[in-house]
């Protein structure tokens, strides 16, 4: 018997749980699955009809329900917010557990790498979507490529979580599938890449502005924005010297020019605490952000400020969101990217019925033999409801897999590990599109 323990039983987490629940009894396998509050029901499973799975209520952050917890599993899969992560981790190590999760490597995690591999164990990161697919599909071309001699030129690899064609309804081209703060905060910071051997750098008020368009398979044309620190993956991915490298974040035409508004006003900002509040409108909120001027409507300065004319798509957009409107923001202390995600997730969430869309695309420019060539590797996933979500299924179930690798004894590699390497990236890919998680590669010759 293997005691499977999760932490975190969020948004992205059922599809995990429903896959390995679905195995459990012929592996004779227990599941625990722990959060800040006791389900009865778990992705339409009872939990007292099914002897292989339990719901506990769990606090991340007593240390002695997480010793106990931990001492009972044999696989941990931490889902708990990425802060929380080296508390989980660091009592698997001291515990010799297993552990698996979809977050980033942070700098307390890489610490605890040494000691993990004295003891033999694995601690398996970034292992979603993006992080995850991304790195799997990725470095199984750039291996493909160079183990037959071919020189990697250029490397751009893109990623939006998005709604889906059949329920894209709102002028926005867009809602929720992920953290809603995640997306507000999105960008801050300086973005980092490299293009044809220079650095460029951009800052976060330029961001929404420098934009470009790439179309992926039959979805159609979409604006892409940097995506955070591109040169990291050089190290990452083994490309220390090529020459272009850059990552970025797929949105629907019209999108970035309108959520620009929000970042030049301000409204994006989380370091400070807005004064009264509680006393707010939506419409008081956005007036905060401009000019004092009696002779013109809220309206009216903001299209002065940023040289728009009231008929315009983005003046469309922001209407539809209705923060212009005089209804009480209901909130009694709050940053101000806390109440514009408050405003949008009124109007951005999923409805019952609607479906997500997961778009990827890689694109590799090689030399090979003297010739130029390029590869374009595209993926598209589409969710099956607001609960199965494409963002989910992409989540969770390469989580899931890795999970079942490593209580198999199928995964050999020790230490903080991430899936770039072909012992983790081949098996798990293959098993991906099993459920329909599977790329489309095309390769043309480039005129020299």
């Amino acid at each position: 018997m293997k005691n499977i323990l999760i932490l975190g039983a969020g948004f992205s987490a059922g599809i995990m749980i429903k896959y390995l629940l679905n195995k459990a009894k012929e592996n004779n396998w227990n599941i625990t699955v722990g959060h800040r509050h006791i389900s009865k029901e778990i992705v339409g499973e009872k939990v007292d009809e099914n002897p292989h799975i339990k719901s506990i209520l769990f606090d991340i952050q007593n240390e002695n329900q997480r010793v106990t917890e931990i001492s009972k599993a044999d696989l941990i899969i931490s889902f708990v917010p990425a802060l929380y992560h080296p508390l989980v981790a660091k009592e698997c190590v001291k515990q010799g557990k297993h552990m698996v999760t979809a977050s980033y490597v942070s700098k307390e995690m890489k610490e605890l790498d040494s000691e993990a591999r004295a003891k033999g164990l694995t601690l398996l990161n970034e292992i979603g979507v993006d992080p995850g697919i991304d790195h799997m599909s990725a470095m199984r071309i750039i291996d493909k490529i160079k183990n037959k001699g071919g020189k990697l030129l250029a490397f751009t690899s893109n990623t939006g979580g998005l709604v889906a064609p059949e329920s894209d309804n709102n002028p926005w081209n867009y809602k929720f599938t992920w953290n809603p703060r995640n997306v507000v905060l999105a960008g801050q910071g300086t973005s980092k890449y490299i293009e044809k051997g220079t650095y460029k750098y951009i800052p976060y008020t330029q961001l929404y502005r420098r934009i470009y368009k790439t179309s992926v398979l039959n979805m159609g044309e979409f604006d892409v924005y940097a995506n955070r620190d591109s040169l990291s993956y050089r190290e990452v991915y083994g490309l220390q010297n090529i020459p272009t490298l850059f990552r970025g974040t797929m949105r629907r035409h019209g999108y970035c020019q309108a959520w620009d508004v929000f970042v030049q006003l301000g409204a994006t900002d989380d370091t400070y605490q807005l004064e009264n509040v509680d006393k707010m409108t939506y419409r008081d909120f956005i007036n905060l952000f401009l000019p004092y001027d009696e002779q013109l409507t809220v309206e009216e300065k903001l299209c002065k400020i940023f040289s728009i004319k009231p008929s315009s798509e983005i003046m469309k957009k922001l209407i539809w969101l209705g923060i212009f409107e005089k209804r009480p923001i209901k909130m009694t202390h709050a940053t101000p990217a806390q109440v514009l995600q408050h405003i949008l997730e009124e109007k951005w969430t999923l409805s019952p019925g609607d479906k997500d869309m997961i778009v990827m695309q890689h694109k590799f420019e090689y030399e090979l033999a003297g010739q130029r060539k390029e590869i374009t590797s595209s993926l598209v996933v589409i969710g099956k409801d607001s609960v199965e979500t494409a963002m989910a299924i992409t989540v969770g179930t390469p989580v899931a897999i890795a999970a079942e690798m490593l209580l198999k004894g199928q995964i050999k590699v020790t230490g903080v590990q991430i899936p770039v390497i072909p012992e983790l990236y081949n098996p798990i890919l293959n098993e991906l599109e099993k459920y329909g998680i599977k790329f489309v590669e095309e390769e043309k010759e480039l005129n020299t």
